[in-house]
């Protein structure tokens, strides 16, 4: 294995446990069980552990019944709703190559969010939202829709939303101004700048970091950071991708949490215990557990 493809060294354990925000867990090597020991073993001891298509929503709810420190948030991610609506010929998901399956199969799809935004372990519907960056004009009508569908899910089942923004910021809080947030609103691996974060903090919506606060060019994301009120603030690796500086470009896991937070320890100038008890406190209250 090169040095490339091998795990990040054990960080040094956090003195106040926290939790991970948001992880794909079905995306990383190893079991479920050496995941969250792993994570256990520097002080990040719950999970959430979030769907994008339908298989990975039921995977996500299984794992958090078996698991007392895993919760599950359950979603089509706003790049799966057009590969359901108009098909997806190249088979960039991991579904591979699909046929259109029009309105019919994205309200189908729904429904099964839906069913799964029920049950007891499910804390959280997303990762949903608008995503510019991957999508073109066709595929936005069937992204919207869908996050609409997921905003009124959240909402009916008292459930929190998470948010995936990618490139869309004003979009994406226009729907929720048009819809109305459900009560708790995260938005996941935070990507606006100072100004969204104010208008973000105005309304209430969480806002969660993930590894790239850590990069050199994201001087932006650490200005929101600076910002955001430390009652608003989440922590998340968005495993197996986002894998904080220094170990950019290999995989991450929720065990890497402490290096993130001790990035946005610094930038927020709160000592790492006071940021921890901050965070563990807030991502309770965002999924209500």
């Amino acid at each position: 294995m090169s040095s490339k493809d091998a795990p990040p060294p054990l960080p040094e354990p956090l003195g106040v446990s926290v939790a991970d925000s948001h992880t794909h867990l079905d995306m990383q090597n190893g079991t479920v069980e050496e995941a969250l020991t792993k994570a256990a073993a520097v002080g990040v001891t719950t999970v959430v552990q979030v769907g994008c298509d339908v298989a990975g929503s039921r995977w996500a709810a299984e794992t958090a019944a078996a698991y007392d420190a895993v919760h599950a948030a359950v979603a089509l991610h706003p790049n799966e709703a057009p590969r359901i609506v108009l098909g997806d010929p190249d088979g960039w998901s991991r579904q591979g190559a699909r046929e259109p399956g029009g309105d019919a199969a994205l309200d189908e799809a729904l429904a099964e969010i839906d069913r799964l935004a029920a049950l007891p372990h499910v804390l959280g519907v997303g990762e949903t939202g608008l995503d510019h960056f991957r999508t073109g004009p066709e595929g936005m009508a069937a992204q919207e829709r869908s996050f609409r569908a997921h905003i009124e899910i959240a909402k009916r089942h008292g459930k929190a939303l998470v948010i995936h923004d990618r490139e869309a910021h004003d979009d994406v809080l226009r729907v929720l101004r048009e819809e109305g947030a459900p009560e708790r609103t995260v938005f996941h691996c935070y990507s606006g700048d100072a100004e969204m974060a104010k208008v973000c903090a105005e309304a209430g919506y969480f806002m969660s970091f993930a590894g790239n606060v850590t990069f050199k060019n994201a001087q932006p994301l650490r200005d929101a950071l600076a910002v955001a009120p430390p009652e608003l603030v989440l922590v998340e690796t968005d495993a197996p991708f986002l894998t904080p500086a220094p170990y950019r470009g290999r995989p991450n896991a929720p065990y890497l949490i402490p290096v993130t937070l001790r990035a946005m320890a610094e930038v927020t100038g709160m000592g790492e215990d006071a940021l921890a008890t901050a965070i563990a406190a807030n991502t309770a209250r965002a999924f209500g557990y």
